[in-house]
């Protein structure tokens, strides 16, 4: 498939506008669930996106108002053994990897119910936009499970030790002024309306920097994750890359000749 041409997913649906492609989870009459169709579908998304020069960012929402992503597929999940369990979370945690690691910013516009998987696919965007409606939880241990798709350490990593420890352990649902006071959500909109013209506005903000830097920027703040001392050694060789591209050299040009830099992202 060319990559200019938008590919089509059975449990997805795409579309692009100004560089940003929409993501958007449709399986209405299952709240939106995570099953293995899912992902592997957002796995080949995210490799076209990767691939398409005409995508600068990504928005991930779900299908209708009531949930983002209400969890997983409890009848895939019920005929799990011990073997199975550990590739099942395997596979979805190499799937939200390729999101949090995506060169280009990608925004979780969270809609209604974002539960077990929900939760951590959101975890895994770079930046989360909810409604007032939105609910957040990993509620696993409920069903004598953990988060496996990366909640337990994008979680913790997001809130610190004691709150995820609070959170996952009585697997309680969060609202969305909490998921706002946590860090869980970094903006919180009256309704879906406003929740997509606020994601379209910020990534518009971002879209107007060097995109060779906005995913630099990406990798060392991702590298953060690594410890203090393997985060500063990759955030200064990040830096020093740019300082030879084009970008870099239009950048400064521009700001010493008071005009707006034309990045070619190079």
């Amino acid at each position: 498939m060319p990559s200019n041409e938008t590919p089509t997913f059975e449990t997805l649906l795409l579309e692009t506008e100004a560089g940003i492609c929409t993501i958007t989870i449709n399986r209405p009459e299952k709240l939106n669930a995570l099953n293995q169709t899912v992902l592997s579908d957002l796995e080949s998304a995210f490799m076209w996106i990767d691939k398409s020069p005409e995508i600068k960012a990504v928005m991930i929402t779900g299908s209708g108002d009531k949930a983002f992503v209400a969890g997983a597929d409890i009848k895939e999940l019920s005929n799990l053994d011990a073997v199975t369990g550990r590739e099942l979370s395997v596979n979805g945690q190499r799937v939200f990897e390729s999101i949090e690691s995506c060169s280009k910013p990608v925004v979780a516009l969270v809609n209604g119910y974002a539960l077990g998987g929900g939760t951590e696919l959101a975890l895994s965007c770079h930046v989360r936009i909810a409604t007032e409606n939105a609910v957040f939880g990993l509620p696993e241990v409920s069903l004598g499970l953990i988060p496996g798709y990366g909640g337990t350490q994008r979680l913790t990593r997001l809130v610190g030790k004691g709150k995820a420890m609070e959170l996952v352990l009585t697997g309680r649902m969060v609202k969305a002024d909490e998921a706002l006071q946590l860090g869980i959500a970094n903006s919180v909109a009256g309704s879906k309306g406003e929740a997509m013209d606020r994601a379209n506005d910020m990534l518009g903000k971002m879209l107007k920097n060097s995109p060779v830097a906005l995913a630099r920027a990406i990798e060392a703040i991702n590298s953060s994750e690594q410890g203090s001392d393997e985060g500063y050694r990759a955030e200064a060789g990040l830096f020093g890359s740019l300082c030879a591209t084009e970008d870099f050299k239009e950048g400064t040009s521009a700001f010493l000749e008071k005009r707006k830099p034309s990045f070619s992202g190079k």
